[in-house]
């Protein structure tokens, strides 16, 4: 994989942050994508031999992305694999009193914001030689099972798997591999409150275990290291013990 391009967004912390420094520590070439260029700059700090390019962006914005994906082009004159990693949980409300900007929020950063993404990385991939590349959305367990008080997020990654599933099959003719990796409670900054506790479908509330970022990190680079002839569609990795996913708590 040494020398390979990757563009990583959310890459400033959490899931994103250790991806992009582990794909660093494997000799490629990575682009960080993130709003906080000095998170970003810390990110790179922590990867290895690989080169890096610190890009901030907003992924909500297509004129922010095509820039992003210029510069790219710019440096390396290709891409191999996007990860499309950046998200925000937004608000805990219930589904009336959900406000619209809160929707909008939500929905413009993990939905909207991997489409633009996706289609910019389809129309390098499309084009450059050799053609293709590799697409990874980070799903979620919420584009399986909700949480209460949930609604843009679970609804937003329910759609991510459409996108997902839906760039699988365009991307045939033109050798782009797409597949999801859905995460249920790394321990990340997004999740530092679960170990106190966390509403549960019961209306209980319950601490939730967590697993270290690194397994997230394994299965990233498992996928990623796949020759584009294979592909993972669907992969799910959390913690042992989560309640209320496998069976009934």
């Amino acid at each position: 994989m040494a020398g390979r391009v990757a563009l990583v967004t959310g890459a400033g912390s959490g899931i994103g942050a250790a991806v992009a420094a582990a794909l660093l520590d494997g000799g490629w070439r990575v682009a960080l994508a993130g709003r906080r260029a000095g998170r970003l700059e810390e990110a790179a700090a922590r990867g290895g031999s690989g080169e890096a390019l610190v890009v901030p962006a907003d992924v909500t914005d297509p004129g922010s992305v095509e820039e992003l994906f210029g510069a790219v082009r710019d440096r390396w004159g290709r891409l191999d694999l996007l990860v499309n990693n950046a998200g925000v949980f937004g608000a805990s409300a219930p589904v009336e009193e959900y406000s619209h900007d809160e929707w909008r929020t939500v929905v413009d950063t993990n939905l909207t914001g991997a489409f633009l993404c996706a289609q910019q990385a389809f129309r390098m991939m499309k084009d450059q030689d050799p053609q293709g590349g590799r697409i990874i959305n980070n799903g979620s367990l919420s584009a399986h099972t909700p949480r209460p008080r949930s609604v843009a997020y679970t609804a937003g990654k329910h759609a991510v798997t459409g996108l997902t599933k839906t760039l699988s099959l365009e991307g045939r003719p033109y050798r782009i591999a797409c597949g999801q990796i859905d995460v249920g409670n790394a321990a990340t900054e997004m999740t530092g409150g679960f170990s106190a506790g966390t509403l549960q479908a019961d209306g209980t509330v319950k601490p939730e275990p967590r697993m270290d970022v690194r397994h997230v990190v394994d299965a990233v680079l498992y996928m990623a290291g796949l020759p584009l002839e294979a592909n993972v569609q669907s992969l799910t990795v959390m913690a042992t013990t989560m309640p209320s996913f496998v069976g009934r708590g």
